[in-house]
């Protein structure tokens, strides 16, 4: 067992995986600039600034939620934000990471 796996707990199935099985929407939070220069194909972007104004509009989709952006911080930021809000939400990390999954 490695010490990520002993501090938080064995990790089981990927979140990832198993959001986007069950048909979840990818939204990177990065800004426009940095999206048009590369995302996963099929995500949305909403830059972490307007999270909190597109709440509606994230609901109205009735999927579950991943949150990328460059390295997972932004995204991390906006995963809390929607929770908040009753969405199902999860911080994909880098939009790298989450790319691997449609690759």
């Amino acid at each position: 067992m490695g010490l990520f796996s002993k501090l938080f707990g064995s990790k089981g199935p990927n979140k990832t995986e198993e959001y986007l099985a069950n048909g979840a929407v990818v939204i990177d939070v990065r800004n426009a600039d940095e999206f048009a220069g590369g995302h996963v194909e099929g995500s949305k972007n909403i830059p972490v600034g307007a999270i909190g104004h597109k709440v509606n509009q994230i609901k109205k989709l009735k999927k579950p939620v991943i949150l990328c952006c460059a390295s997972g911080m932004r995204s991390g930021k906006a995963t809390d934000i929607l929770k908040r809000e009753g969405i199902d939400a999860i911080n994909g990390g880098s939009w790298k990471a989450v790319n691997r999954y449609f690759s």
